[in-house]
């Protein structure tokens, strides 16, 4: 069992839900970013999703575009990224990280280089924005023989069909993306997302977490009621932007932003 099922696994059977937030590596400084996941995981995350910086990430709206650029000013690699991990784990054994982010540093890297680099940094996930399960026969093999879990995202419009294939694809959680657009673009239509999220649960049997428009502790029960986790991004990487001069107010952001939600969270069990 990998670290990521052993958490969600251990919610579940409390009855809680997963708080996953998003943070950019590199941003506001690459000397920060370490601090930062640890003030995540004190605010209540379960497991932390951490952003690749990349110069074309079409997944994205202005927010992250934004921190993927402080981070690139920054000089921030992919190499570096795995890095950071490596020193969160030196005092952090328990917290599972995904790397969430786009094919191309993997692909410069070497494939099999960069998995083994990951194990090696004590990565759990792997969340490749633009690739399909269909063309990764090449990466999903040797993610697989280091226990790294591949997570794929599921969209409004994705078929049943593709449910299916990409579920059987997938390990740790399967990602759903709460509206057709942009992240940061909009709010999200609650009511939608649990028909749909119950939809998927009758066609995998992969915990659902749900992302995109989560972004206060209202919004994050909403979605946490229908879903095994809720996915917080933006609004984090907004925190980060709009207090990145002074990193004591900047880690109070944060929590000030995160700890509520897991409350709202833990408050649907009570």
């Amino acid at each position: 069992m990998s670290r990521i099922e052993g958490v969600l696994q251990a919610l579940k059977e409390q009855g809680r839900k997963a708080l996953i937030p998003y943070i950019t590596a590199g941003d506001p400084a690459p000397d920060q970013t370490v601090e930062l996941m640890h003030t995540l995981v004190d605010a209540g995350a379960d497991i932390i999703e951490l952003g690749v910086p990349f110069s074309d990430p079409m997944a994205d709206g202005p927010v992250i575009q934004l921190a993927c650029e402080r981070a690139l000013v920054h000089g921030t690699s992919l190499r570096q990224v795995l890095g950071m991990v490596k020193t969160f784990r030196e005092s952090d054994s328990r917290t599972p990280v995904v790397l969430m982010g786009y094919l191309n540093p993997m692909e410069c890297m070497g494939y099999e280089a960069f998995a083994d680099a990951a194990k090696d940094a004590g990565v759990d996930g792997v969340l490749t924005v633009d690739l399909p399960p269909e063309e990764a026969d090449e990466v999903a093999p040797l993610f697989t023989a280091r226990g790294l879990d591949a997570i794929f995202l599921l969209s409004p419009t994705t078929t049943d069909d593709r449910i299916r294939s990409i579920s059987e694809h997938s390990s740790g959680y399967v990602y759903y993306v709460s509206f057709k657009g942009i992240t940061g673009a909009q709010g999200i239509n609650v009511e939608e997302v649990a028909s749909r999220v119950e939809h998927i649960h009758k066609l995998t049997a992969l915990p659902v977490a749900v992302g995109f428009g989560i972004r206060d502790a209202s919004t994050a029960a909403a979605v946490g009621k229908v879903s095994d986790g809720v996915i917080v991004g933006s609004v984090l990487v907004d925190t980060i932007a709009n207090n990145q001069t002074d990193s004591g107010q900047l880690k109070r952001a944060l929590t000030d932003l995160l700890h509520p939600m897991r409350e709202a969270l833990d408050g649907l069990t009570s």
